[in-house]
């Protein structure tokens, strides 16, 4: 029979429940900043002097993700030093004077500066390494499943609202929102947001860089979260465009396809992650969702390249949602769970790099083949990006069952 004590060990505590969904909404923030623009930002900036270069439209899109990248370890090395608040708070002052400098932009290359300057205030790590710290081992992969649900849900409402918010307020608008929505995600920080405890922050000093950059679990979830990202953001390189062409449906009524194609997408993802949670074939999970990754990005190809109807690209961006929604909720929590207790900052920072790095390069590149190459040819992108992923993930480790796990911790 649990005695009291055993069972206070099995829930969160208040602290970490508001440590954790209070992090995750700031995470979540700055996902928005890159998310809000993806549905609208493509076709609005051909309106734009240097709108007329779709590598430069890319280059405005992806930005973000490089300068973040740089940021990512150095920020995490900050917070360990000077504390993961002061470091947030810094890069969250950054990110709205970027959003404020691509708000007043009347050039496209002015874009690609404010871009840049949201990207470098990278808190990423520090925000992941700041919950690593307010929760308890057997908790940590709850929280930080919070993390990959935010993005997921963050990047399911950028996609409903973004045509509404253009509509209504315009592309400078949506920069203008995300700057003071960034402002008072400071105020979160300072006054929402419990103080880590010291021990763990100061543990943070000791961390081993080449362990983590060695270990080969990691490496398979870092290039996954690298592919991942890379595809997500040189797909809306193309997608919104072909959505106009094939359904005939003005970009500010993109918001009618997207509300239910995302609610369908986040009711057909939870049973998958529930099950293999539950029964401890999380690999099997992600493995599969890997697979329907590279058949969307089959699908895509062929779709563009033989006039697509407008229920084939309907159907595939559904099929692409549950794939990114179950693939960005999971490998955080993965990641959290497989790095080694004393390198769990180390592990996230470079994860986040990488997934920075990969916003860049799809970006940059998707930008570049759309220009070079065709549409169709941004494709061919992912599908080779997928089909390395999923030769990589078929040798993973499938974790156990969260509750065993949690009795041996």
């Amino acid at each position: 029979m649990d005695t009291p004590s055993r069972r206070s060990g099995t829930a969160m505590t208040g602290t970490e429940i508001r440590a954790s969904a209070s992090l995750a909404s700031i995470f979540a923030l700055r996902m928005l900043g890159l998310f809000l623009i993806l549905p609208v930002f493509a076709v609005h900036a051909k309106t734009m002097p240097g709108g007329d270069s779709a590598t430069l439209i890319g280059l405005a899109m992806g930005i973000y993700g490089l300068t973040q990248a740089f940021g990512q370890i150095p920020f995490g090395v900050a917070s360990d030093k000077y504390g993961r608040k002061r470091v947030i708070v810094i890069g969250l002052v950054l990110f709205a004077l970027g959003s404020f400098i691509a708000a007043a932009a009347d050039q496209l290359i002015w874009v690609v500066v404010g871009r840049a300057v949201q990207g470098a205030g990278a808190i990423s790590a520090a925000v992941t390494a700041m919950i690593a710290d307010s929760t308890r081992e057997q908790h940590r992969t709850k929280a930080m499943a919070m993390v990959g649900g935010s993005i997921g849900l963050t990047f399911a409402l950028s996609l409903v609202v973004a045509p509404l918010l253009y509509r209504v307020i315009g592309m400078g608008g949506i920069f203008a929102l995300t700057g003071i929505l960034s402002l008072a995600a400071i105020a979160v920080v300072v006054w929402v947001v419990p103080a880590a405890p010291v021990a763990a922050v100061a543990a943070g000093q000791a961390v081993s860089l080449r362990q983590v950059l060695r270990d080969g679990e990691l490496l398979r979830l870092n290039f996954g979260v690298f592919a991942l990202h890379m595809m997500q953001m040189s797909m809306f390189v193309v997608v919104p465009t072909a959505l106009v062409q094939a359904l005939g449906l003005p970009l500010a009524e993109h918001w009618k396809l997207y509300l239910p194609v995302m609610l369908a997408s986040f009711v057909l993802m939870l049973p998958p992650l529930f099950a293999g949670e539950r029964r401890g074939h999380m690999k099997q999970v992600f493995v599969g969702a890997i697979a329907l990754l590279l058949l969307v990005q089959i699908g895509f190809h062929l779709a563009l390249g033989q006039s697509a109807h407008g229920w084939q690209l309907v159907l595939l961006l559904l099929a692409f949602f549950v794939s990114f929604n179950i693939l960005e909720a999971s490998q955080p929590s993965l990641v959290s769970r497989i790095a080694p207790p004393a390198a769990k900052g180390a592990a996230l920072g470079i994860y986040n790099t990488l997934q920075s790095l990969g916003l860049f390069a799809g970006g940059a590149v998707g930008g570049w083949l759309r220009q070079h190459e065709g549409p169709g040819s941004v494709f061919w992108l992912g599908i080779i990006a997928s089909l390395l992923w999923l030769i990589i993930a078929a040798n993973m480790k499938n974790l156990p069952r969260r509750s065993q796990q949690a009795v041996t911790i």
